[in-house]
């Protein structure tokens, strides 16, 4: 469903929730150098006419579904679901390089004095999964499940590992790596429980843009992992 005023890619919405396809290059909260009208959530309480309660949020760079609360008890409700690691996300990422395995990035992160994240000894602890979909020319697309919530923690992880995500304007070399023009990160599904009790997954597929950097690379084959 598109809300045509505000271009919003609403997935769902109910009187408790509301949860969004957020594109690529949109920031969901205000910041430096950000008009705070161009603003995922404010675009969001347009729609509703009424004030949104921000659960989590998603890298300007990275697109897919966001989830809003739109009452106080809500927010509460969801927010302890994510401090308890009770929210399951799964992210597709366009990695740089051939990974030929499955495997799980467990190397703790901290921020720099320069507002980048990194793998650092004394850091919070960080956990990634990923799994191999898609072998794409010099990329590989990855199921990625955070199992932690750290800032760039997908992005960090992938780069620790001589990985980066294509289009990273921030981590790895020769940036945005890969030359591509958007980061090739997508937030695909969130699965949680509705304030009602209700079990729920959210899911969206990515856009056009994100396909046509696939189809840059050469011959996409299917893994057989």
């Amino acid at each position: 469903m598109t809300d045509a005023s505000s271009n919003l890619l609403i997935l769902h919405e109910d009187s408790r929730i509301i949860t969004v396809n957020k594109p690529a290059g949109q920031a969901v909260i205000p910041g430096r150098s950000i008009d705070p009208e161009t603003v995922l959530v404010r675009a969001v309480e347009r729609h509703c006419g009424s004030k949104i309660f921000v659960v989590h949020r998603l890298d300007k760079e990275t697109s897919g579904v966001i989830l809003f609360a739109r009452d106080a008890a809500a927010h509460r409700f969801l927010s302890m679901q994510f401090e308890h690691r009770k929210i399951e996300k799964h992210y597709l990422a366009l990695a740089m390089g051939i990974i030929s395995e499955d495997g799980t990035i467990d190397k703790p992160i901290r921020q720099f004095g320069s507002g980048r994240m990194g793998v650092a000894d004394k850091g919070q602890e960080s956990k990634t999964g990923y799994h191999v979909l898609q072998r794409c020319g010099s990329g590989t697309v990855l199921d990625v499940r955070p199992f932690t919530g750290r800032r760039h923690q997908i992005r960090v992880h992938l780069y620790a590992i001589g990985h980066p995500v294509m289009g990273d304007p921030l981590y790895g070399q020769d940036r945005p790596v890969g030359g591509a023009k958007r980061l090739m990160l997508h937030a695909q599904s969130i699965a949680f429980q509705h304030p009602s009790g209700e079990a729920m997954i959210m899911s969206a597929e990515p856009g056009t843009d994100w396909q046509n950097e696939i189809r840059r690379l050469s011959e996409c084959e299917s893994s057989d992992s």
